[in-house]
């Protein structure tokens, strides 16, 4: 008899078992909806898929009186950039600070507990002080995604770093490589594909750090246009934003593993995360 910890479904099998939770969301979400507008046919909490459609249509493909931008697209590229801007830096400031805490113990002393003290910080407490020294722009809203992201990344990877086989670099030394060559040649092209990973698991945050600041202080953005229609309880606009800024993120995340599938194929196979 074959144990349940080894049965794994084929492609197919775990394409239907893939959509299925959200088939059943659909189905649940249509029957309540249907059972409110049958009481109160101007219930706004669960709007009908058409009441949703005809939102969405307005929002994507009929340009604003006010401004003449399709407001969906505006406020979509808008969130990109800064979300791209600051997980970017966070990502850059990872890596760099990362595998010098854990190649170099003389400034692993300095740097790691301030990098730990900074990860423990609550971004959103300090949210209105970089709105204080960096103005309501899109600057803060960056340093925000930066100051919430980068220190978890570098604390990731200097414990990756940390995590190598020593040996490898006794063996690198014996052979005469020198600190940076070690760094640049036999930790970096380890640590990087940890990185990607690292990155996928933080987009989440850095996704709710970039829509609380732009619920805060903005023109434009996701976050921006979800908390001006709340004020008219426009559920028809709210929830497809919800399940749009949803899709963007599964998209990075699926970006960045199919990234790190081919550029890095052995880090799959060797930690068995080809389906995570």
């Amino acid at each position: 008899m074959t144990r349940l910890i080894n049965r794994k479904p084929d492609r197919a099998s775990r394409l239907l078992l893939g959509l299925l939770p959200f088939i059943i969301i659909v189905a649940l979400y249509l029957i309540t909806s249907q059972a409110r507008l049958a009481i109160n046919p101007h219930d706004k909490l669960l709007p009908s898929f058409e009441s949703i459609y005809h939102a969405i249509y307005k929002m994507a493909f009929v340009p604003s009186r006010r401004t003449g931008d399709y407001l969906l697209w505006n406020d979509t590229l808008s969130s990109l950039k800064l979300l791209c801007m600051g997980v970017g830096i966070s990502a850059l400031v990872g890596l760099i600070v990362g595998i010098i805490n854990g190649a170099i113990p003389l400034l692993r002393a300095p740097l790691s507990p301030l990098f730990t003290a900074l990860s423990l910080i609550p971004p959103m407490a300090i949210l209105p002080i970089l709105f204080i020294a960096f103005g309501l722009g899109d600057l803060a809203k960056v340093m925000l995604i930066v100051i919430g992201v980068a220190p978890l990344l570098v604390r990731d990877m200097q414990l990756k770093t940390l995590s190598l086989p020593q040996e490898q670099l006794i063996k690198a030394q014996t052979l005469g490589a020198t600190s940076w060559q070690i760094i640049l040649r036999v930790m970096l092209p380890q640590v990087l594909p940890r990185l990607i990973e690292a990155v996928r698991l933080t987009l989440g945050s850095a996704w709710l750090f970039l829509i609380a600041a732009e619920a805060i202080a903005a023109t434009s953005g996701l976050g921006y246009r979800i908390f001006l229609v709340r004020r008219y309880l426009d559920m028809a606009v709210i929830l497809p934003y919800v399940v749009w800024i949803t899709f963007l993120a599964f998209l990075m995340d699926w970006i960045l593993k199919q990234v790190s599938l081919r550029v890095f194929p052995w880090y799959a196979s060797l930690n068995g995360s080809s389906n995570a």
